[in-house]
């Protein structure tokens, strides 16, 4: 007889309450938060993911209203991410060093799905691949996410769709590169500013999320900052030194390069 569905069988609570296993002796009371903090990110992180990729099917379908809508959910996860952030600074140097030794060469510079998003964004770095071990779920997550097309090329195809003239060579980049900035794509989005508030909505959505991913690189380096100082990151990365590097990095360019022409 099949047993009944609960909330913790349908949740599997009894498996993820029993992930969080922190290694340093006692233990130091703040590592449970620590891993509680980073394994929600992830779990977060998984869900932007699943979003996103729905925004690439709904802007090929053209539906720009369902699209917004899921924008707006991901601009709230991004929220939800960036305010987590006051709760791991309620954790002070000390107590972090208490325990910091046991993560050996872990790292969040080694989180994969953080990489995927990058790459779903545009951001593509055959170095990250490389980053992971071959085989590896991370490394085979990155090689697909790597091949495919990004948010951006998405938009690209419905603005094509809605009717503004793109180049064969705009809409059929290598989307194994960054996103760079373009003046035929500038005069394009020029055009619907002036003229389309119905698809300048969608843009400003994808305005939207850069800025989120903006603010929550810039709130990350200053807690590493406040929690490390300029100390080397765990897993040998330079800490904040590397953090800095991704600030005032947009993602879409065009969309930031336009707003002195308007």
């Amino acid at each position: 007889m099949k047993k009944a569905l609960t909330y913790a069988s349908y949740l599997r609570l009894d498996e993820l309450l029993s992930l969080q296993e922190p290694l340093s002796e006692g233990p130091e009371h703040d590592e449970m938060l620590f891993i509680v903090i980073h394994q929600v990110y992830e779990l977060w992180f998984k869900e932007v993911l699943h979003e996103l990729d729905y925004v690439d099917r709904l802007l090929a379908d053209g539906d720009r209203p369902r699209m917004l809508h899921t924008m707006k959910r991901v601009l709230t996860i991004l929220k939800v991410l960036v305010s987590q952030l006051d709760i791991l600074e309620t954790m002070t140097p000390l107590e972090f060093m208490s325990f910091r030794s046991r993560l050996e060469a872990a790292s969040g510079f080694q989180s994969y799905q953080f990489r995927e998003l990058e790459f779903l964004l545009g951001v593509k770095d055959e170095l990250a691949i490389r980053r992971f071990q071959e085989g590896s779920t991370g490394r085979r997550a990155l090689e697909k996410r790597y091949g495919e097309r990004t948010v951006w090329d998405a938009f690209l195809q419905f603005l094509h769709g809605a009717g503004y003239s793109l180049s064969p060579e705009t809409l059929g980049r290598d989307v194994t590169h960054s996103v760079e900035p373009s003046a035929e794509v500038q005069e394009v989005l020029l055009e619907v500013y002036r003229n389309d508030p119905e698809v300048a909505a969608v843009c400003e959505r994808l305005v939207d999320l850069d800025e989120g991913i903006q603010e929550w690189r810039y709130r990350h380096v200053k807690m590493v900052e406040r929690t490390i100082g300029v100390k080397r990151g765990t897993g040998g990365s330079s800490g904040s030194e590397f953090l800095h590097t991704t600030l005032n990095r947009p993602v879409f360019p065009d969309l930031w390069a336009i707003r002195a022409r308007l």
